[in-house]
């Protein structure tokens, strides 16, 4: 193998190298985008839970008022 065929593979390898970190660096902003998303979403719940500690229900374990 010659000098100038390593060289044409390590630029190949390189490429490749790069395509699958801007890959990864895609996968992981999205996912921070969902991690976001969720964490606004349980704030928004625990303050709802905050504001309406019953939440409109009663006890789990209380008999409805028919028995």
């Amino acid at each position: 193998m010659s000098t100038e065929d390593r060289f044409v593979d390590i630029e190949i390898k390189i490429a490749h190298q790069e395509d699958m970190v801007e890959s990864l660096n895609q996968r992981i902003y999205e996912q921070q985008k969902q991690i976001d998303k969720l964490e606004q979403m349980l704030h928004a719940l625990a303050q709802h839970l905050r504001d309406n500690p019953q939440g409109g229900q009663g006890p789990l374990n209380e008999r409805p008022p028919h028995y």
